[in-house]
């Protein structure tokens, strides 16, 4: 078994610990073989030059070699006693392969636990909310005018237009359809019962997901990974009182106005086409645009939009609040965030549709 006998200087410290990592790197280190540090020269070894000690002996250990110390005396001796555990060779570890039916456990334990965790944060949102501020709990009235400003004034321009877009496509591709038959007029009831009852909730709910949504969870995932979360809870603050409350009861007077606002800009879009391209005449396709509109149907969509908004705010702030690691957990739960929101806005509407498909149905 080749022997490699490196003498330690005098002190160990920072200066001359990393010297003698560097020393122990460069020299040959047979597979196999047993490296020796001789600390009989060394009279004094800091916290330091004992890490440097411990990060030696994993760089040895590291090349399949023994590594030892000889020499030590006096207190240099009782202070790599009490290292000693750190310059032993560590067991490698053997890594467990997780089975099929132990992942499927992994994966539908840890989804029951994300569900408790969202059906607490559900309740202390509707109590801090609803009932906190009428029992004298206080509410931070001056954090909502803040929040009202961010997530609905700001979000006029991107929802009047997305929508009036997406009302001169539809008008579009309808007009494609219908207009040989000579029925191009009833572009102007479906844009009405199109954004009235689905398309004006469900672009606005999208639009504010991706901004609103996304800005929230960011918000709450860089709170949680610097701690400052955790500082709320230590003075004593409740943090759905604090943060959540006001964010939910803003998104929810914000939410039904801009999808207000997005029925008007689509029936403005599709109008655009009817009247330019299809040469009707604009009282002629806005008399027609009032005679289908339907007070059931703006009632179908601002509802949509009330429960869109309590949902994007619940899901942004549950992925904040669980987030793990630095600034890659905050983006990947930002992303999250994002996804499962779009997700929840469809599935609410298609119970929406559900329930209104029976209950009423559209008519041209």
């Amino acid at each position: 078994m080749t022997e490699t006998r490196i003498a330690c200087p005098d002190k160990l410290n920072q200066d001359t610990g990393r010297s003698l990592l560097d020393e122990v790197r460069s020299g040959t280190i047979a597979q196999g073989g047993v490296v020796v540090l001789d600390l009989s020269p060394t009279e004094s070894v800091d916290s330091r030059g004992g890490a440097w000690l411990v990060e030696i002996a994993d760089y040895v250990h590291s090349q399949k070699s023994e590594f030892r110390v000889e020499g030590q005396q006096g207190l240099v001796a009782e202070f790599i006693d009490l290292i000693q555990p750190g310059l032993a060779e560590r067991p490698e570890r053997a890594q467990v392969k997780m089975g099929f039916f132990e992942g499927v456990g992994d994966e539908a334990l840890g989804f029951i636990g994300e569900l408790r965790q969202a059906r607490r944060l559900l309740v202390e949102a509707i109590y801090w909310t609803l009932l906190g501020p009428f029992q004298g709990r206080g509410f931070r009235w001056a954090n909502w005018t803040d929040e009202v400003y961010e997530m609905g004034v700001k979000a006029i321009r991107i929802t009047f237009m997305m929508n009036f877009l997406l009302g001169l496509i539809i008008s579009m591709l309808s007009a494609a359809q219908i207009e040989p038959f000579g029925l191009g007029i009833y572009v102007a009831d479906l844009l009405v019962i199109a954004f009235a009852r689905e398309l004006a909730a469900v672009m606005t709910a999208v639009v504010v997901s991706a901004r609103t949504g996304a800005a929230i969870a960011a918000e709450l995932a860089t709170m949680q990974v610097q701690e400052e979360i955790d500082a709320l809870r230590s003075m004593g603050l409740n943090v759905s009182q604090f943060l959540v409350a006001p964010k939910i009861l803003a998104l929810v007077v914000c939410m039904p106005c801009l999808t207000a606002l997005g029925m008007i800009a689509g029936i403005l879009g599709g109008s655009i086409w009817g009247i330019f391209v299809l040469d009707i005449t604009p009282d002629v396709w806005f008399h027609e645009t009032l005679q289908s509109a339907h007070v059931k149907d703006v009632v179908q969509g601002l509802l949509k939009a009330v429960f869109f908004a309590v949902t994007i705010v619940l899901v942004g702030c549950h992925n904040g609040f669980r987030v793990r690691g630095g600034s890659r957990g905050v983006g990947l739960m930002t992303t999250r965030a994002v996804v499962a929101d779009i997700f929840c806005i469809i599935v609410i509407d298609m119970i929406f549709a559900l329930v209104f498909y029976y209950l009423m149905p559209a008519k041209l």
